[in-house]
């Protein structure tokens, strides 16, 4: 049976009948003084690809080696569909754990190393070759089994190491970081394979990251980490449109913060219109005049940052749909009129939480 059939046999019966994937209760990690994990309470479902996104020491990482078994909480309950795994070493949970640096044997030809876990299992040379056959096949890496790591891409070994985690048909995949050593293009393409590769399989994906545009482009769900807590946990829409906080408005994306009648909003660049000085706003509409003092001339788009008349800054992007590299270049020193719609910016109180929409 291949991966793809022996995975939906897997996965046919109704998630939602199902216990979560992966359950965390009250987790809590310490090590000395620094609490790294701080009575974390989360549910990942079967079948989802889920993000936990945060800056480096947040708690992210810790927590997906509580899940892996590579750390041990302090308290708390990790479940595994349902079964409680909180004190079982990692060979004995049902998850395999992909890595920033591949962790691939070089002395090992591809074909070796993705059969390596099987090997240790006992599974018969037969049916090991045919496994790592089918998978290298999914992981569009036909024809390498002979070749050394060394002999490949960095895309390559990446997706190497991706089969030699799911080779062991595992119910949860770990991921950590698995595309920080890639350059930028190869790590776009990347993301995108990983999301269509998950969405085929339908396994479990956990994948951590400090990227919000990974966890943006390929979640089902994010939590965003803080100081060891989850400050936000939804959608990528969700989270990205309506944050919880302004930790997460800062971090998940640019956002502005303005003052108005001694209120503190949160507005995302995208939102506002860039019109001409003297330019009457449409009803309704909030609007500052300014002055561009900065132009970014980034491809697709355009970043301007606005100086307002009554003090303060404002950064807009702009889609450079017909606008040349010059013509937005010379837009630098121009006076403007920023305006956008009330429901677009989101209020922050004095503590730095968002309030919710006005």
């Amino acid at each position: 049976m291949s991966l793809r059939e022996d995975i939906s046999e897997e996965r046919a019966v109704d998630a939602f009948a199902q216990p979560a994937a992966v359950r965390l209760a009250s987790v809590r990690k310490s090590y000395g003084e620094v609490v790294a994990v701080d009575g974390v309470d989360l549910e990942i479902h079967a079948g989802e690809f889920f993000t936990m996104l945060g800056p480096s020491g947040s708690g992210k990482t810790t927590t997906l080696r509580l899940i892996a078994g590579f750390e041990r909480p302090d308290e708390g309950r990790v479940e595994l569909d349902g079964d409680d795994v909180t004190d079982r070493p990692p060979y004995a949970r049902d998850v395999n754990t992909v890595f920033q640096d591949y962790a691939l044997f070089p002395h090992m030809t591809v074909a070796d190393n993705v059969a390596y876990g099987l090997r240790v299992k006992g599974v018969d040379r037969a049916e090991r070759r045919a496994r790592v056959d089918d998978v290298l096949q999914t992981m569009r890496l036909p024809g390498v089994g002979g070749r050394k790591p060394s002999q490949l891409s960095g895309g390559q070994r990446q997706r190497v190491a991706l089969a030699r985690a799911l080779v062991n048909r595992p119910q949860v995949l770990l991921l950590d970081e698995p595309l920080g050593a890639l350059d930028l293009k190869l790590r776009q393409e990347m993301q995108l394979f990983l999301k269509s590769l998950q969405q085929e399989l339908g396994i479990t994906f956990v994948y951590v990251t400090h990227d919000q545009d990974e966890a943006l482009t390929m979640s089902d769900r994010v939590a965003v980490f803080n100081h060891g807590r989850i400050e936000q946990l939804g959608a990528p829409a969700e989270v990205y449109e309506r944050p919880d906080s302004a930790f997460v408005a800062g971090f998940v994306g640019t956002s502005n913060e303005l003052e108005r009648d001694g209120r503190h909003y949160a507005i995302r660049p995208e939102k506002i219109h860039m019109g001409d000085a003297g330019t009457i706003p449409a009803s309704g509409m909030h609007a500052e005049p300014g002055r561009i003092r900065e132009v970014v001339y980034a491809g697709m788009v355009t970043r301007f940052l606005v100086d307002l008349d009554r003090g303060g800054e404002l950064q807009v992007v702009r889609q450079n749909l017909e606008t040349s590299s010059a013509e937005a270049l010379d837009a630098k020193g121009r006076a403007v009129v920023l305006e956008w719609r009330p429901e677009h910016q989101l209020e922050i109180d004095k503590a730095g939480e968002t309030e919710g929409e006005r």
